[in-house]
């Protein structure tokens, strides 16, 4: 109960007036490409689902709804510049509400509100153009992972800016493991959520515009635990992006995944978080004074490049669109709308400074993440930062075998003397090539590996017997007659006492 609390406490303050935002007044520049944006659903047929709107109690395979933004070339005369109104029926389909009247649509949501400035909103243009072609081209995508029960769309205008500045951007709703509802931000919601990233990390392969070397995630709130331990089961990522995400907040949950390894947390890491919440927040609304200061996974991570920034003009709903522009203000802690509204693009400036740095390995922007907020012409009023540099890990023999996989097992003599002259520690046991000689060797269609691996073994150990033993028989496997009895030979003359060359030899030579 404590850990629904907490997250509930954090995402969903006590509010009491609404704001005056408009996406034109963030006043944000887009990049150099139109944006493009497509919604359709796909089926995760290993898994179960009940649409509770329906009211039918059908258990169907689970329905992951898809939300993509993209550099476009305006091909189709039919392109048409969409709404808020259009991401808002997004909403609703994902809400399971979708033959909601729109009148009533403001009303239904608690996080939206029918006021006069809310429905201002609904008719205010967005940059994305629907039914828009892909740029040709390959571009890094970033995955994102919504907020607790929230939409794909919650950062609607933050994923237009990304996709007008070459990237793609995918997302799916944040739902439970059998219904929308999740149980309370437990390890379970957690589990669930990181399995529908893992569903679009293999969705992203069906598009031939995205470079799968450059693949980032980022997550809002709860979406950013279901990110942390996505990245400690994936080696294919290169960076992770946290808006304000709850594994500063509720580490426990993180924790207790059977997947849960902060030594494979090792891709470059930024974390924005909220203002310090006031005290008269923290006594009135019972949240424990630590939120403020203790960040248990940054300070834990050893081989990540980890950023954290605190944007002291923002609170928890505004590091999304969605609570930028509908969501109640807060008059305990909230600035204006104004402050509100700079401070949310300094964070799509730095989200995308960082996404620049990592995958596209630009210059001025790793420079610009590396330097202190006043060497970026920020007031540390607004933002203050903290860093640290990845340890360099100890190389071993997973990383070397990793080595080897990714060149198949080709010219290992030469990788590991290179190797060896980077990492002078470094070491292979005999043991652990032998056994992996032999894995190889009788693993059809790999054979010719597994003889690799003896060449290497025997190259490193010239007096085992029994690795010249082992080689013998791969060749043998192999129908390579000549070779098996030359290395049967060599054992002998490390080993005379060899009593299996001494009896293959008389077979073989017979």
């Amino acid at each position: 109960m404590r850990t629904i609390i907490l997250v509930t406490l954090v995402i969903f303050q006590v509010c009491f007036v609404k704001g005056q935002t408009s996406l034109k007044e963030i006043n944000l520049k887009n990049g150099a490409y139109n944006v493009g944006f497509k919604h359709y659903t796909r089926i995760d047929s290993t898994r179960f689902y009940k649409i509770e709107n329906n009211f039918d109690n059908q258990i169907t395979n689970r329905p992951i709804p898809i939300s993509i933004w993209y550099p476009t070339r305006i091909k189709s005369s039919d392109s048409n510049q969409l709404k808020v109104l259009d991401y808002l029926e997004v909403l609703k389909e994902e809400e399971e509400s979708k033959n909601l009247p729109n009148e009533l649509l403001l009303d239904w949501f608690p996080d939206l509100g029918d006021t006069p400035q809310n429905r201002a909103h609904l008719f205010e243009k967005v940059n994305a153009l629907s039914n828009a072609d892909f740029l040709e081209g390959k571009f890094p995508v970033v995955v994102h992972a919504p907020s607790y029960q929230a939409s794909s769309i919650e950062n609607f205008a933050l994923f237009e800016y990304l996709a007008s500045n070459g990237f793609v951007v995918i997302s799916s709703p944040s739902r439970g493991t059998d219904t929308r509802w999740l149980e309370g931000g437990t390890t379970k919601d957690m589990e669930t959520q990181s399995r529908d990233v893992e569903f679009l990390l293999k969705e992203i392969h069906k598009y031939g515009n995205i470079d799968f070397d450059k693949i980032a995630l980022m997550g809002f709130s709860f979406g950013g635990l279901a990110n942390a331990i996505t990245v400690m089961k994936n080696k294919t990522l290169s960076a992770v992006v946290s808006l304000d995400g709850t594994e500063r907040y509720n580490y426990r949950v993180l924790e207790k995944s059977p997947y849960f390894n902060l030594d494979r947390f090792n891709i470059p890491y930024i974390h924005f978080a909220q203002k310090d919440i006031p005290e008269e927040v923290l006594i009135s609304d019972q949240i424990p004074a630590e939120l403020n200061y203790k960040f248990q996974l940054y300070d834990s991570l050893k081989y990540s490049n980890a950023y954290s920034y605190k944007f002291h003009d923002l609170t928890h709903s505004y590091f999304g669109t969605i609570g930028v522009l509908f969501a109640f203000r807060d008059k305990r802690q909230d600035k204006s709308d104004s402050e509100i509204m700079a401070s949310y693009k300094l964070l799509y400036e730095h989200t995308l400074q960082f996404l620049n740095a990592t995958l596209k390995k630009g210059k001025k922007a790793k420079v610009f993440i590396e330097n202190s907020p006043d060497k970026n012409n920020i007031s540390e009023n607004l933002v203050s930062k903290k860093m640290k540099k990845s340890l360099t890990k100890e190389f071993d023999y997973k990383d070397f075998q990793n080595l080897a996989l990714k060149q198949g097992y080709r010219d290992l003599i030469p990788l590991y003397e290179k190797t060896a002259t980077k990492h002078p520690a470094f070491k292979l046991e005999e043991g652990m090539l032998n056994n992996l000689g032999l894995r190889l060797s009788f693993n059809a269609g790999k054979m010719e590996q597994g003889i690799n691996v003896f060449l290497l073994a025997v190259h490193i150990y010239p007096n085992s017997a029994n690795l010249y033993d082992s080689l013998a028989l791969a060749y043998l496997y192999n129908k390579d007659i000549k070779n098996a009895i030359a290395s049967y030979k060599k054992s002998l003359e490390l080993n005379p006492e060899n009593q299996n060359a001494i009896n293959k030899l008389r077979e073989l030579e017979e």
